[in-house]
């Protein structure tokens, strides 16, 4: 027989799993319009950060690049931001204890796709990223809605 706190217990973990933030989208023009994956400007590389998981649906993660605020992620969106090319950028998400990074040498004309995923810890859940190939991104960002740039909970990935 179950105790009131095990139903408790997973009621509130189901719900931290798989409840559903949201965050606020850009236009449906603006999503269709970097889902042609086109080439970034001259002397540009081109960045796309996606969640395709529901896994951890009730969490909101900032995302950052170069320590600068990307935005704050959700399940089922992306995010497009030119940086410049021929350089390193770092891109880091928060997690349990800090941010997790993710480094990348970018080429002028190329766009790059990582995947930002949530992962259980001892307490919440954290967040990791990690760059995926072209083709299984473009098919996952496909069906994502484009999020707004410029909000993150925190100022800086420190």
């Amino acid at each position: 027989m179950h105790s009131k706190i095990e139903y408790l217990t997973f009621a509130v973990v189901t719900i931290f799993m798989v409840g559903c933030s949201t965050v606020p989208l850009e236009p449906k023009e603006a999503s269709q319009n970097a889902k042609q994956f086109t080439p970034p400007p001259a002397g540009k590389a081109g960045i796309y950060v996606y969640r395709d998981s529901v896994f951890g649906g009730a969490l909101k993660k900032d995302i950052w690049i170069d320590n600068k605020c990307l935005g704050e992620s959700a399940p089922k969106v992306f995010f497009y931001q030119d940086v410049k090319g021929n350089k390193m950028h770092i891109i880091s998400t928060e997690s349990e204890f800090s941010p997790n990074q993710l480094v990348i040498n970018t080429k002028a004309g190329k766009n790059y796709f990582i995947r930002q995923y949530i992962k259980m810890g001892a307490f919440v859940g954290g967040a990791d990223l990690e760059q995926i190939n072209e083709d299984e991104a473009k098919k996952a960002i496909s069906e994502l809605d484009m999020a707004k740039k410029g909000t993150c909970s925190k100022l800086t990935a420190k």
